[in-house]
Formats: structure tokens, C-alpha cells, sequence
């Protein structure tokens, strides 16, 4: 099976999990719960076939992150990521 055309690039969450977060996750720096291995959230695997997205790893293909929403709820998991770095520089 080909997965390559199952999954899009991380830049296909920064819209839902920015609404969620208020800031854009795609430019941090997570780290793998399962394989200890940092990648720019950017280049995640991110699938949208189910009820929300599951952000994935790009070494591993291990569970970073699921959301779900609904109408006036959210849902949350970021078990799958060790840590997140976040640049709290302002552009400019």
C-alpha cells in the first residue's frame, strides 16, 4: 500500500490546532515520546480521515498529537510528544 498519498504534511493542521492553541504549532520543534527523535512539526504526517487529525512522526510514524472538535469542545492528546520547543521571539 502507498502511504505517501494517505497522509499531508504538517502545514495541514496549523489552521485547527492554531484556533486551538492560538499560536502556530507548525513552526515549533517537537520531540518523539517513542523515538526521541526531533523533527520541525512542519514535517509530521498528518491524517484526516477520522472524526479529527492525528499528527504523526516523520522517523517513527509513532502517535504525536490527536484532535478532535466539535461544536463547542475540543479534545486534546499530546501524549505522543516527549516535549514541545516553542520560539517565543517576536518577527520583526
Amino acid at each position: 500500500m502507498d502511504t505517501a498519498s494517505t497522509y499531508l504534511d504538517g502545514n495541514a493542521a496549523a489552521g485547527p490546532l492554531g484556533d486551538i492553541l492560538g499560536f502556530d504549532i507548525t513552526t515549533t520543534v517537537g520531540r518523539c515520546a517513542g523515538c526521541r527523535s526531533t523533527v520541525l512539526m512542519a514535517r509530521c504526517r498528518v491524517y484526516d480521515v477520522g472524526p479529527g487529525l492525528v499528527l504523526r512522526c516523520a522517523s517513527c510514524n509513532g502517535v504525536l498529537l490527536r484532535l478532535v472538535v466539535a461544536e463547542d469542545r475540543a479534545w486534546l492528546d499530546m501524549t505522543g510528544l516527549a516535549c514541545l520547543q516553542i520560539d517565543r521571539t517576536e518577527p520583526g
